[in-house]
């Protein structure tokens, strides 16, 4: 994907089971928040506003605030998986919690054109909103000791997702079956019939 353009919806990953471990998926295979239009697309996706809300307001400051967020979240959540201790993140700390303290954006319902009632928001989502979202997502992940013990690194090859294994027994390896693991299996059959004809 070139620069500046906007990603197709399909290339966004929101399976990694919370928005703020989405929110880390966005940097891989490349950098994903390089564009407004892109921002938008996964704003939405990741369902942080209601269907149909309008993200025209969003401009380019935000990319940089979601970038920002996004590293100090990364930096508390590789933390959690490896054996060292969690020290020195007292600044990636201090700033999730400083964004979580935003109010969210204020829901509510109105009767859709079928007399149904559907969720709206009342103004416009704030930058700072939508990331007090994701870092509140992500305050109540590291602070949980059981969702914390779900926390896995993809086993793909040079993948750096980060999910919450909610599987059975925990045996998820990867990111995603089809993604990663479709990967791993396609490498294996080469290894096996490269062996084969040797």
């Amino acid at each position: 994907m070139a620069l500046g353009t906007a990603t197709a919806p399909y290339e966004l990953r929101f399976d990694a089971g919370r928005v703020c471990l989405d929110l880390l998926a966005t940097t891989h295979p490349e950098e994903r928040f390089d564009s407004v239009p892109v921002l938008r697309a996964w704003i939405a996706g990741a369902g942080l506003v209601p269907p149909g809300t309008s993200l025209a307001h969003v401009d380019s400051s935000w990319p940089p605030a979601f970038r920002e967020l996004r590293e100090r979240v990364g930096q508390l959540v590789r933390r959690g998986l490896g054996p060292e201790p969690r020290t020195g993140c007292a600044g990636a700390l201090a700033r999730v919690n400083e964004a979580a303290r935003a109010a969210p954006p204020a829901p509510r319902a109105v009767l859709a054109e079928d007399g149904a009632l559907v969720r709206e928001l009342a103004a416009p989502p704030e930058c700072a909103a939508l990331l007090g979202a994701i870092a509140r997502d992500a305050v109540e992940l590291l602070t949980d000791p059981v969702a914390r013990a779900g926390l896995r690194q993809c086993a793909g090859d040079n993948c750096p997702i980060v999910y919450v294994d909610s599987s059975r027994g925990r045996r998820r390896r990867w990111c995603s079956s089809e993604v990663c693991g479709n990967r791993e299996r396609v490498a294996r059959h080469r290894r096996r019939a490269a062996l084969t004809r040797a």
